[in-house]
């Protein structure tokens, strides 16, 4: 059996089961980690599939754009705030050191990287600009611009965005919810949507989305 304590509210909000009555048994605790387990899996699979059904054209068009334009020697900026600047950074390390022998290292920057940069503008600028200001700098007709955003509504994602489309990048935009002022913004040249409110599951659906843009990259650059 498990003794039941006290525990602070953290460990009351995400452990219920640990404060109900006075002993619960190991058993019990191990089933209830087990089906909260399943559940995430099964409702992570569930929004991939949907995410497939719903937008895999869209999905397939984004690759050969973004094929098109690495083709022609493009770079790729990506950008995000909290989880969404690890994913902006994991596809930027992809691209850079990709995980297959075959695959055709790419220039890709996460713009999340240089935290002197993100606070002297943030602090002298505003936060809004973070992301727009770097692009002002490094952006050039025909780069590649991608940014990720669990709400679709993030200030800084949408004007860097519309200031990405002023420099004639191609604009690209992962979005949740229901893609929100990003999807609608006529800024942004591919938006795709994993449909879902949950942070975390749209985060992982993002993920199964960009590492498949990356395939599509790859695959049809080797065919040029």
């Amino acid at each position: 059996m498990v003794m039941v304590q006290e525990g602070s509210k953290y460990d009351q909000l995400f452990y219920p089961y640990l404060f109900e009555g006075e002993q619960t048994s190991r058993e019990d605790v191990i089933a209830q980690v087990r089906h909260s387990t399943l559940e995430k899996c099964h409702e992570i699979v569930a929004l991939r599939r949907q995410v497939f059904q719903e937008s895999a054209a869209a999905i397939m068009a984004t690759g050969q754009a973004m094929a098109l334009a690495f083709a022609k020697g493009a770079t790729l900026f990506a950008f995000g705030n909290g989880g969404s600047t690890t994913d902006a950074q994991d596809m930027a390390a992809e691209l850079i050191n990709p995980p297959y022998a075959h695959w055709k290292p790419l220039p890709a920057l996460a713009l999340t990287n240089d935290i002197a940069v993100i606070t002297a503008i943030g602090n002298d600028v505003g936060f809004s600009s973070i992301f727009a200001r770097q692009l002002i700098a490094l952006g050039k007709p025909g780069d590649i611009a991608v940014g990720i955003s669990t709400s679709g509504n993030s200030a800084n994602i949408l004007q860097a965005i519309e200031q990405a489309k002023k420099q004639q990048l191609l604009t690209i935009a992962l979005s949740g919810y229901d893609g929100g002022k990003i999807a609608h913004s006529p800024a942004t040249d591919f938006c795709i949507t994993a449909p879902c409110d949950h942070i975390p599951r749209i985060q992982e659906a993002q993920a199964s989305v960009y590492h498949t843009l990356l395939e599509i990259i790859q695959a049809l650059l080797k065919e040029t």
